[in-house]
């Protein structure tokens, strides 16, 4: 699983400070979701029928906000579920949400995503851009508060983010 951590140079934009987890990136594009950008809006001020849920909705990029995402832990077995590791699990089918949200277990919902078209991505890191940092355990969305996660981020990494340089690597 890999995180698109925003570079500290990154000012002003929509994705500054932001926590990426990155879905898919191949040579048609990339795509992903920010995992630390919590709305105003709660779950149940977005979706009525899931009342008791005062938690909030994520933004998860400016492409396509009308679409959700389930993110959440435990797989509860219907189509449309791609199970990125043990312990996370996504999903943009309103009836997994639902059987996720029947099935009692926290879980994040996120509205849009981020997306970037063919090389994009791959120009853009070697700008400096972004820092990619790999995980094999979900913990940076499940233990780590939204505030937190950016710097958490960085620190599996140990990186000081105040020596990110600009411009990215140069060969």
């Amino acid at each position: 699983m890999t995180f698109l951590v925003a570079s500290p140079h990154l000012r002003g934009s929509l994705f500054e400070g932001t926590v990426i987890l990155l879905l898919e990136h191949d040579t048609k594009g990339a795509m992903g979701l920010i995992v630390n950008a919590p709305m105003t809006q709660s779950v149940q001020d977005l979706m009525p029928e899931l009342a008791g849920h005062p938690e909030v909705a994520w933004l998860g990029g400016p492409v396509d906000p009308t679409l959700g995402w389930c993110l959440y832990a435990q797989p509860v077995d219907m189509e449309g579920e791609l199970r990125l590791l043990p312990g996370l699990t996504v999903s943009s089918s309103l009836d997994v949400l639902r059987a996720v949200e029947r099935s009692g277990q926290p879980f994040m919902l996120v509205l849009g995503y981020a997306g970037w078209g063919a090389g994009q991505l791959t120009d853009e890191a070697r700008e400096g851009t972004w820092v990619w940092v790999e995980q094999t355990t979900p913990e940076l969305l499940w233990d780590v508060p939204a505030g937190d996660r950016w710097q958490s981020a960085l620190d599996r990494l140990g990186v000081d983010a105040s020596r990110i340089v600009p411009g990215g690597a140069q060969a």
